[in-house]
């Protein structure tokens, strides 16, 4: 029988945390899933680690070693080489609930269709507490971008995607000394075309590291300018909020002026959207500015609510 989920997970240095998702992996009510680990240039013993769980032989385990390139330079392996119909990456840092495969396979083989390009479920803290606003109950298929930015139901999620879908859309850029571009973008890619089903159900446990992406993201804003410039512009086209386009109008200007680049209205997807922010984004800049000479990386917890968005 083929292996319907492929859970995939970009890591690196992470080998003093990584056990948690292998045993919640040994835990799962089902073995429908193979696990891809794509060791981001990993230094310490992850490899090492890896080795020893693959010959315990308690469920199939395929790893690679890649040049460190990031979070999203792990997910363009990764849909390289995935050939199951559906994938979904779990941190590192995280880990899955014990039924949480047996969930996402039933829910799709009765409700799923190549009419939609996966399911919505839910995350929640080691504690219980859901991570994501109520999601109505008379809600049954919607966007990514409809709903966080229209409906306003933010907080983390687990998304869970037809592969053959996020292999439609183009890999997240990869820029020379960069190591992090937003991973919104390829759901917003996908937004145009295909709903998400919601699937109501914890699927996964979520952790904030000290050495993720979240917690130290007003450093990252200034190591990965292109990056953030980039995934701004995809927002500003795509999103399907008037006003997430214009907060992301602003944070496109304070990337542009981190890049010194001149060129930013002209490469605007939304030129006099962009023009109406510029005095918001110099605003934002120097902001930023002021909060990374400070260290003060609790400001993303304050305007985001969530690893991904």
């Amino acid at each position: 029988m083929n292996t319907t989920l492929t859970v995939f997970t970009p890591t690196y240095n992470r080998a003093y945390c990584l056990h948690q998702l292998y045993e919640s992996l040994c835990r799962q009510s089902s073995d429908d899933f193979l696990w891809l680990i794509i060791d981001d240039g990993s230094t310490d013993n992850t490899k090492n680690i890896v080795e020893t769980w693959i010959n315990e032989g308690k469920f199939k385990i395929t790893y690679f070693y890649k040049t460190n390139g990031g979070m999203h330079s792990g997910y363009n392996f990764a849909y390289n080489v995935i050939d199951t119909e559906l994938s979904v990456c779990i941190d590192s840092d995280d880990y899955m609930t014990d039924n949480a495969v047996e969930l996402i396979v039933e829910f799709w083989k009765k409700f799923g269709n190549e009419s939609y390009a996966g399911m919505i479920g839910l995350d929640c803290l080691k504690d219980g507490k859901i991570l994501s606003k109520p999601i109505p109950k008379n809600l049954v298929e919607t966007t990514i971008g409809e709903l966080n930015w229209r409906l306003n139901i933010t907080g983390d999620k687990k998304l869970i995607y037809r592969t053959e879908v996020m292999k439609k859309y183009p890999p997240f850029p990869e820029f020379d000394n960069e190591k992090f571009v937003p991973l919104f973008c390829k759901p917003l890619f996908a937004d145009q075309d295909y709903k998400m089903l919601i699937i109501r159900e914890v699927l996964c446990v979520v952790e904030y590291m000290e050495d993720g992406s979240t917690l130290n993201i007003i450093n990252s804003y200034f190591k990965n300018p292109k990056g953030f410039a980039y995934s701004r512009k995809v927002r500003m086209k795509l999103s399907p909020s008037l006003k997430d386009k214009f907060r992301n109008s602003i944070h496109y200007i304070s990337s542009s002026m981190i890049l010194k680049n001149r060129y930013f209205i002209k490469e605007s997807p939304v030129k006099m959207l962009t023009i109406l922010s510029i005095p918001f984004g110099i605003i934002l800049h120097l902001y930023l500015i002021y909060l990374n000479k400070n260290k003060k990386n609790n400001y993303e917890k304050n305007i985001f609510s969530s690893k991904i968005y």
